[in-house]
């Protein structure tokens, strides 16, 4: 027998039970924008120069272009647009650039749990490192939103095998590491289970983009028929559908040119979708009724 994760059984998504998101909703739309601090000299996070030693100002400029100027215009975007944002939160965030938090704050945008920085990965901790990590990183958000985080994505997507166990321990109502699924799935912990919320990995602008070389126009194409997709698929199961993007990324001038044109297309069909947040669909989805997925 192959080696098993034993978090959850394999479930066909065409035998699962029926049923609608708010309002008679058939596909709930999510846009997650992730940020993140990196520490100088010390590497961490894709790289746009390989091979340059360190200190790699230009690859740590490339990244902290999304702080100064890129999540800024991503903000002003959403603010005209009426689109609600999870915001994956490295911590040291709070140190580092607290205006941008504040203006997420001011929006009401729900904010999760994406350790302190990306230059580290909770992967190579010990159990008592990672379970002290997640402690430093709730109490941070939960003393400057007022409440901890329900949601949690690794840095670099990247958990180790407890890390489900320790969420959960928290007190994480879903995490966003699994990226199997169109409908939220439980995951088995050691102490009960926690929920899987469909996160992004191919619409997403860190591999299309920065991994698959995708051009902007690429980019929005691929958000544009992803949606139209799902959209019709969604009349046969209700289903999740995520983007993910970095602020040094999308918010580069010619990229958000064209991520405007994709949300705006999606937008059109507003009338039809729910676009919410990853909490939003964590709460709702568990209080309907048993699902097994």
């Amino acid at each position: 027998m192959l080696a098993s994760h034993d978090r959850f059984p394999y479930s066909p998504i065409v035998e699962r039970p029926q049923f609608d998101w708010p309002g008679g909703s058939r596909l709930a739309v999510h846009l997650c924008l992730n940020l993140e601090h990196f520490a100088y000299n010390t590497g961490g996070g894709i790289s746009y120069s390989p091979g340059i030693p360190h200190p790699n100002t230009y690859n740590w400029g490339w990244r902290e272009y999304g702080n100064r100027v890129g999540v800024w215009r991503i903000i002003a975007l959403c603010d005209k647009l009426g689109i609600p944002l999870s915001v994956l939160l490295n911590s040291e965030c709070y140190a580092h650039c607290p205006q941008v938090i504040d203006a997420l704050r001011k929006r009401g945008d729900e904010i999760l749990g994406h350790g302190r920085t990306n230059s580290e990965q909770q992967n190579n901790f010990s159990e008592a490192e990672e379970r002290e990590l997640i402690r430093e990183v709730t109490e941070a958000i939960a003393h400057h939103e007022g409440k901890p985080p329900a949601g949690w994505l690794s840095p670099g997507v990247n958990p180790s095998n407890v890390t489900p166990d320790l969420l959960q321990e928290a007190g994480y109502r879903y995490i966003l590491d699994w990226p199997m699924d169109d409908q939220p799935v439980w995951i088995n912990t050691r102490g009960g289970r926690l929920l899987s919320i469909p996160y992004p990995h191919e619409v997403n602008d860190i591999p299309a983009i920065a991994l698959h070389d995708a051009t902007a126009s690429e980019f929005a194409d691929i958000i544009i028929d992803n949606f139209d997709e799902m959209l019709e698929q969604s009349v046969e199961q209700p289903l999740v559908y995520g983007i993910s993007i970095h602020a040094f990324l999308v918010g580069q001038p010619y990229r958000l040119r064209q991520f405007r044109r994709a949300m705006e297309h999606i937008l059109r069909h507003r009338d039809r979708i729910w676009l919410t947040t990853t909490g939003a669909i964590a709460q709702h989805y568990i209080g309907l009724p048993a699902q097994d997925a």
